[in-house]
């Protein structure tokens, strides 16, 4: 099966204020650019469409320049719900669920590589986001963008006096944590499992002092007729899907094609159609999150087998010295490798 490649895009307007803050910290952010190959004119206008690559590369290469560890923190402690466009008009929505349900089916139009899971177990609601890649990319900075820009969206919608139980992250914690402390003003916790907010399942049913129920009618229609005319591909859908699921531990070929409103044939079908199968797609969405994983050394090699869905440490070290020609742990001693 040929690997699959999915040229994720998003909106310009997430490099708001990137500019400003690449100056500030005496880098030049037109040769930043120019290194990922990103058209300048994406500072100015905010509604182009350019590579979420291109986007990783760019930050991760800024914040190594400048020796600035909080970049990604740096841009999001000035954003605005504006910022996400044509999304910001979800907040007519009743309460916050019901915002972030729709946030969860039209953030495709802000970002196609992002994506939001909801869970809840009790009183414990946890908001996990997924930055979807095929390429091994340096993510840390991408990610605490969004996290950062999400909490500061929470706080917009249910006022500055909110804060999420804990803010969890999987990389390394900082040697100065203090830009954390700020932005989140709250337990932030690196080495974990996930990338996300937990907070109170009774924040989730919190009624929204914008809400309008006739304009949350009509910004669905309008959000539809665009999602519509931008749908994902099938291969994305499905590849995206794994992404979610396999944290999980709930991700198998029925659960997906039950998610895409399809049987398991009909899946199969349609993949074997497009050159895939669900097995390389599982495959390509392991090797991602494995080298994820593997770049933090405080997560144990059982805890990754475990997120990956492998019932055994042996079988997670089979499949990774098949893909990887080396051994896990071994794969961890190659720093140019690492992914950060």
């Amino acid at each position: 099966m040929g690997k699959f490649s999915m040229k994720g895009l998003v909106r310009s307007a997430s490099l708001t204020n990137y500019a400003e803050i690449a100056r500030s910290l005496n880098i030049d952010p037109m040769q930043q650019l120019r290194l990922v190959g990103l058209d300048p004119r994406c500072l100015l206008q905010p509604d182009l469409k350019i590579s979420i690559e291109a986007v990783a590369r760019l930050l991760d290469s800024s914040a190594r320049a400048a020796g600035a560890e909080d970049f990604g923190l740096r841009m999001a402690e000035s954003r605005k719900v504006s910022n996400l466009g044509p999304l910001a008009l979800l907040w007519r929505e009743p309460t916050l669920r019901a915002a972030l349900k729709a946030l969860q089916e039209f953030l495709y139009l802000h970002n196609q590589g992002l994506v939001l899971d909801i869970e809840e177990n009790g009183d414990v609601a946890v908001l996990r986001l997924e930055l979807v890649t095929v390429s091994h990319l340096f993510v840390r900075q991408s990610v605490e963008l969004a996290v950062a820009v999400t909490h500061r969206m929470l706080k917009a919608l249910l006022g500055n006096h909110w804060h999420p139980s804990v803010v969890c992250f999987r990389h390394c914690d900082l040697r100065d944590g203090s830009r954390h402390q700020r932005v989140f003003g709250t337990a932030v916790q690196f080495n974990c499992l996930m990338d996300g907010i937990v907070c109170r399942t009774s924040d989730l049913d919190r009624a929204l002092p914008s809400a309008d129920p006739e304009m949350a009618r009509y910004v669905h229609q309008y959000l539809k007729s665009i999602h519509e005319d931008s749908r994902t591909a099938l291969l994305e859908q499905v590849h995206q899907m794994i992404w979610m699921l396999l944290p999980t531990g709930r991700c198998s070929v029925e659960q997906v094609a039950a998610h895409l409103g399809r049987d398991r044939r009909t899946l199969h079908r349609q993949l074997t159609r497009e050159g895939e199968t669900f097995s390389s797609l599982l495959d390509q969405v392991r090797r991602e999150l494995a080298t994820r994983y593997l770049a933090n050394p405080h997560h144990p090699l059982s805890e990754i087998a475990g997120v990956l869905g492998f019932s055994e440490l042996s079988a997670f070290s089979r499949w990774f010295s098949r893909l990887f020609d080396c051994s896990p742990s071994s794969w961890r001693t190659m720093p140019t490798l690492a992914i950060k």
